[in-house]
């Protein structure tokens, strides 16, 4: 690859990054993310329950869940608003897509029956879009639910690690 991309960075050059966490004191954890341009806040809450058709499910056995959801806010991808898609009804295919990754990549790293019957929920709400929400959402929404994973662990004295 040679030259230097729109940005001006090199090919192998990074966007500058920044994660805060502990930004604001509610929920469990909120954390704002910057990939240079992109701007995403993201955060985690907790819940004393879980989805109905795991209660059902388990034999005996008390799971947690993991889930999140991920919105554009309608000044996010440029001059023109773009209407919420909560107003519209239902969400796109796009979104639902990333909603999905992003539970599914969370779940993959946290013990879920040591999480007890709760359910974890990371929202990540994007403020402004320039490529990247999605890296953006993930990476800080994970740092968002292990802050909020640790305050569980003290609060409840869960033993084992959660992730």
């Amino acid at each position: 690859m040679k030259g230097k991309r729109i940005d001006g960075r090199n090919p192998k050059e990074l966007r500058p990054i920044s994660i805060v966490p502990n930004y604001l004191e509610q929920p469990l954890a909120r954390v704002p993310v910057e990939f240079a341009k992109t701007k995403v806040v993201c955060a985690a809450s907790a819940q004393d329950t879980v989805p109905k058709w795991l209660r059902e499910d388990t034999d005996g056995v008390q799971f947690g869940w993991v889930t999140s959801e991920y919105s554009m806010l309608p000044f996010a991808s440029g001059l023109q608003r773009t209407p919420r898609e909560s107003s519209r009804g239902r969400i796109g295919g796009r979104t639902h897509e990333i909603q999905r990754l992003i539970g599914r990549s969370f779940r993959s790293v946290v013990d879920l029956e040591a999480l007890g019957e709760r359910t974890i929920w990371v929202d990540c709400h994007v403020l402004q879009a320039d490529r990247g929400t999605r890296t953006a959402a993930v990476s800080g929404g994970f740092v968002a639910l292990v802050m909020a994973l640790e305050k569980l662990k003290k609060a409840f004295s869960i033993e084992p690690p959660l992730w």
